[in-house]
């Protein structure tokens, strides 16, 4: 079963990379999600000015360390989602 991790980055001036530097983060990290098989997905990512946020499916915190180790990217924290939370669950 694949739980959702939310992925703490610090990567200095992130924010300020032209988009073809991410494209080519993006490719990196995809690759290496080819590499790991079905046991780890990625969403999405926000990038702030030196850090990214990174949503993941992975079957253990475990695949998303070793994708981050050969992708070349950190992962300085990792934290498992226990529930979403949104503005429509309160009442209006």
């Amino acid at each position: 079963m694949l739980r959702k991790y939310v992925i703490e980055r610090n990567v200095a001036g992130i924010g300020a990379e032209p988009v073809e530097a991410l494209c080519g983060i993006a490719l990196q990290s995809n690759r290496v999600l080819d590499e790991l098989g079905t046991g780890v997905q990625w969403l999405h990512s926000y990038v702030v000015d030196d850090k990214t946020y990174c949503v993941y499916l992975a079957r253990d915190p475990e695949l998303i360390r070793e994708h981050a180790r050969r992708a070349g990217i950190p992962a300085d924290a990792i934290a498992e989602v226990k529930s979403v939370m949104e503005p429509t669950m309160a009442p209006a």
